[in-house]
């Protein structure tokens, strides 16, 4: 007999599939999908189904995915504006209803011929856990690739390490680690990542001949270069831009803020 883990986890690809098929069913017209996540144990599912057929003109499907806690919405035919509307609409009635209710919102609208992977819609229903409460987020066709970008993440604080790998591949990125300038440059090599998020502060090789010396690798295309460091010398920022360096942020941060500098700088 399958255990409580096996069952949740068969849930969950249910309801990928489910959305998956929803999206194939609906032809060639354009599609709308939401992922809505509320803090706490229950989601307001049957909320958001009666808030739709009181209000919706259109047909519409809803799923609870038992995975990430989020309530996945399938609108056919409407578009990215149209969807974008509903979704402040159903923010709306969830903040008037469901006392404290503070629901993360990302969706987006597929237009005709184009389908998400049912591996794009799980990144998808993962990513709604991270929205800002204060934002909707809007899935962007880039973001919805079926080719993760990949990010190597260098720092020598473990724990800083973690914290970013769990969040990037939260949201669909390829990520790996290394703990020093030197391990980074060899790997830079090897895997050719689209982005390197870096401390200045490392073993071996650091700052700004660590910048220095990934500009000067040989590889096709060098990847972009965000720095996430605890230097705030106003020279140093200076210098790291006139290298190169395509962002700079300090710690503490803001992951929003990260999540955001590190889009801008992929797209």
């Amino acid at each position: 007999m399958p255990n409580t883990a096996t069952l949740q986890r068969e849930a969950a690809v249910n309801v990928y599939r489910s959305v998956e098929q929803g999206l194939k069913e609906t032809g060639a017209e354009t599609c709308g999908l939401m992922f809505i996540h509320c803090a706490g144990q229950s989601q307001p599912e049957q909320q958001v189904r009666t808030h739709l057929e009181q209000t919706s003109e259109s047909a519409f499907q809803v799923w609870e995915d038992g995975a990430t806690q989020a309530i996945a919405v399938l609108l056919p035919g409407l578009t990215l504006d149209e969807v974008h509307y509903e979704g402040l609409r159903i923010k709306h009635e969830l903040q008037e209803t469901v006392p404290g209710a503070d629901p993360q919102i990302t969706l987006a609208s597929f237009p005709a011929g184009e389908r998400p992977s049912k591996a794009t819609i799980q990144h998808m229903a993962e990513s709604a856990k991270l929205v800002d409460p204060s934002e909707i987020h809007i899935y962007t066709l880039d973001k919805t690739a079926d080719e993760p970008e990949r990010i190597l993440i260098v720092d020598n604080d473990p724990t800083v390490r973690e914290f970013l790998q769990l969040r990037l591949r939260m949201q669909g990125y390829e990520t790996y680690e290394a703990v020093d300038g030197l391990a980074a440059l060899e790997l830079i090599e090897k895997i050719t990542p689209d982005l390197v998020l870096t401390e200045l502060n490392l073993y071996g090789i650091d700052g700004l001949p660590f910048i220095q010396h990934i500009q000067n690798l040989d590889v096709a295309q060098p990847p972009k270069i965000v720095v996430l460091t605890e230097q705030r010398v106003e020279q140093t920022i200076s210098q790291c831009f006139r290298s190169g360096v395509d962002d700079y942020m300090t710690k503490p941060f803001s992951p929003v803020e990260l999540d955001a500098r590190i889009r801008r700088c992929l797209h």
